[in-house]
């Protein structure tokens, strides 16, 4: 039975594995909140202020960014389905 050589010990690969989850998880959650802030605020600020037209553009502009930040959810999602089934 051949050896393998320089694989980590187990439980080191599990806690490496379990922070790198964390981190996508985390970048996961802010990117969320980062893109429906910035429709709004694209919406709002840029558009309804200086065109007159609230709420109209700040609802667009809000729906278009809540479903960016869920594009990139699924995204990263299917990323890591795939990294998981090569392993």
């Amino acid at each position: 039975m051949p050896e393998k050589k320089n694989q980590p010990p187990p439980k080191k690969e599990a806690k490496s594995d379990f922070f790198r989850l964390l981190g996508i998880a985390s970048t996961v959650g802010i990117n969320l909140v980062l893109c429906t802030f910035i429709g709004f605020a694209i919406g709002y600020y840029l558009l309804d202020k200086y065109l007159n037209t609230f709420p109209w553009f700040t609802i667009i502009f809000l729906i278009l960014g809540i479903a960016a930040g869920f594009k990139y959810l699924l995204t990263v999602a299917l990323k890591e389905k795939n990294n998981s089934g090569n392993s």
